[in-house]
């Protein structure tokens, strides 16, 4: 859980009986939420945005919810079926499109259906600059006729990109797909800016939106991280797995893989802070998402979590499908930068980073 006192803007996970009453007043600073599993009360609260996504979280006995705060008056609005809320700079938004069965021609349309509409709401709403997203699909990983359901979601996300006018290069945002159960609906949220947003891409990696066509027709929209540099510059960083250049490495060896995954959030971290004044990024303060395709190896992840993380650090973990059949972990991560107390602490950094 991030510090709250220290934070304007962050996110927090908590599972049901952790939350206060709708009643409380510490629901004024909820941008929106975003619940994981089945809640036979599921929380509904006049005025936040709320979306369901059907994975199932592990280590938590029913629900888990991810609460994004953040501070000043808070309007809400509806373009579509996109509903969002959102202060002076910052908008959280969500839309669900039930699942139509049938071919993956449906999960092309409905995908565009989504996109078309996020964008939509986001020139209406002026918060144009898309920072972060995150797509649940259902079966992404399911093969079609041409290939696999995620080549689809791809192709219909960058054509969706490309009719709105926007670069599916460089500036695009961070993101991730995972996959959920069949006949789960098409469920996207996403954080949105007035203002501008650094992109960031990882030295290690392949830009995903440069894969080669093996990896489908169409290569993902997304890129590695977002910073939001101004105040406590906040860093969030997109679906990262082991992957190498844009291969896949530590095949059938899940501790491997997220030491990996979290080598690479590493590189992304370090690249954060240099492009900060007197601020840093540091693993340990981060909060994390881990999704785990087989429940088995969940111990294997949390070790290697805790070893390298730290014990005290803020893990929810999921069980979902990855879009890599090889993959069998992917860790997203978000947090806001320490500050540096003197120089000291600063050549300490350069020396780190540099």
């Amino acid at each position: 859980m991030l510090n709250e006192a220290r934070r304007a803007f962050g996110v927090e996970y908590r599972s049901r009986a952790q939350l206060p009453p709708v009643t409380d007043r510490w629901w004024r600073r909820a941008l929106g939420v975003a619940r994981f599993g089945h809640d036979p009360a599921p929380l509904e609260i006049a005025q936040i945005p709320v979306t369901a996504v059907p994975l199932h979280p592990l280590r938590e006995p029913q629900a888990l919810y991810e609460i994004w705060r953040a501070e000043g008056p808070m309007h809400v609005g509806r373009c579509g079926s996109v509903r969002y809320r959102a202060n002076a700079q910052l908008l959280f938004g969500c839309i669900t499109l039930a699942d139509r069965g049938g071919e993956g021609s449906a999960l092309k349309a409905d995908t565009m259906t989504a996109y078309t509409q996020i964008f939509a709401a986001l020139e209406s709403s002026g918060y144009r600059q898309l920072v972060r997203i995150w797509n649940y699909v259902p079966e992404i990983g399911q093969p079609t006729e041409t290939g696999e359901r995620y080549w689809l979601f791809n192709d219909a996300r960058q054509e969706s990109f490309l009719a709105s006018g926007r670069s599916v290069t460089a500036t695009v945002p961070a993101a991730c797909a995972l996959g959920t159960p069949k006949g789960s609906p098409l469920v996207i949220y996403f954080l949105a800016h007035k203002g501008a947003v650094q992109t960031l891409e990882n030295p290690r990696q392949v830009s995903a939106y440069r894969y080669p066509a093996q990896y489908g027709p169409r290569s993902p929209t997304f890129s590695r991280a977002a910073l939001l540099a101004e105040g406590a510059g906040t860093l969030m960083i997109s679906g990262t797995a082991s992957i190498l250049g844009h291969e896949t490495v530590h095949f059938d060896d899940v501790a491997a893989q997220t030491r990996e995954s979290l080598v690479n959030i590493g590189a992304l971290t370090a690249d954060a802070s240099r492009r900060l004044v007197s601020q840093r990024f540091a693993l340990e303060s981060l909060a994390y998402k881990v999704y785990v395709r087989h429940e088995a190896h969940l111990p294997e992840i949390v070790n290697v979590m805790q070893q390298t993380v730290g014990s005290a650090a803020a893990v929810a973990y999921m069980r979902a499908d990855i879009c890599r059949r090889d993959l069998l972990v992917e860790i997203e991560a978000v947090g806001a930068a320490q500050r540096l107390a003197n120089e000291s602490q600063r050549a300490q950094l350069a020396c780190a980073t540099g």
